[in-house]
């Protein structure tokens, strides 16, 4: 679980998004798109869970951003330093076929998450669209992979800093009226896939999200990742973490990842200084 390689892509105000490849010999034997791991700092520290970018022969790349503090904990460690922990992969795999006109959502740091995705529907003959969004231009991550991987990219920015000035879900909006699509996939903030949910049902086109509910154990006993879909209890990282978005009961879901909020704040001014 050695780091082998460590790079910061981006850096608005102490707000850093980081690439890290590091050592695995199982994992990439059967890790896919979609799927993610769980990680720990060390040995007290709590469990969180990252997607898997990329995968070499023995090795998987994970891109994070440093907002609570075992993400900044994650992003104090150096090439040669070692994870305390690392399992997977985890979660179902995304759906890889040939769809034909795929929209793919991506804002933040679930553009790291949306890459692997974008490849895979590529490979699979489908005609992809690729729609990133991010708070400003240093913020942007991915962008030459992602646009290189895509038939159409587009990219947006909230304060207008780099390319169109606006949200991701403004430019769905404005494709969807335009022409026919079988599939939008989204992954991001919450309430940026609650949008595309909406925009994608007024369309009537099917929509699926990567949730990024809160994690503990990430294989189905805890019960923190809990989420009503369907009417129906499921668990992210058992039964997902894609769903379909219009099934999602979005307002439960944003009620529930705000609930440690105001504890997190406090433990990362206690230990990071």
């Amino acid at each position: 679980m050695k780091i082998l390689e460590k790079q910061v892509l981006s850096d608005d105000r102490g707000t850093r998004v980081i690439r890290m490849k590091v050592f695995s010999k199982d994992i990439p034997l059967k890790a896919r798109a979609g799927q993610f791991i769980v990680a720990m700092v060390k040995e007290e520290g709590e469990r969180i869970p990252l997607t898997i970018v990329d995968k070499g022969a023995q090795d998987i790349t994970i891109i994070f951003q440093e907002a609570g503090l075992t993400t900044k904990l994650l992003g104090r460690l150096n090439v040669g330093d070692s994870l305390y922990a690392l399992a997977g992969p985890l979660g179902h795999p995304t759906e890889i076929k040939n769809y034909g006109k795929v929209i793919l959502v991506a804002g933040g740091v679930g553009i790291a998450e949306i890459y692997p995705v974008t490849q895979g529907m590529r490979d699979a003959g489908n005609h992809v669209v690729t729609i990133v969004g991010a708070r400003t231009k240093e913020l942007l991550i991915l962008e030459l992979e992602l646009k290189s991987a895509s038939d159409e990219f587009y990219v947006t920015t909230d304060d207008g800093s780099y390319a169109r000035k606006g949200f991701t879900t403004d430019v769905l909006g404005e494709l969807l009226k335009k022409d026919k699509y079988d599939l939008v996939y989204a992954v991001g903030p919450i309430p940026m896939m609650q949008r595309v949910a909406q925009v994608a049902k007024g369309f009537n086109v099917k929509a699926v999200v990567s949730l990024n509910a809160l994690m503990v154990d990430a294989t189905g006993m805890c019960g923190c990742c809990r989420v009503s879909v369907a009417g129906q209890t499921k668990f992210s990282c058992v039964d997902g973490p894609e769903f379909d978005a219009s099934e999602v009961n979005w307002e439960e879901l944003i009620k529930r990842n705000k609930i440690y909020q105001e504890q997190e704040r406090h433990i990362c001014k206690l230990h990071i200084q």
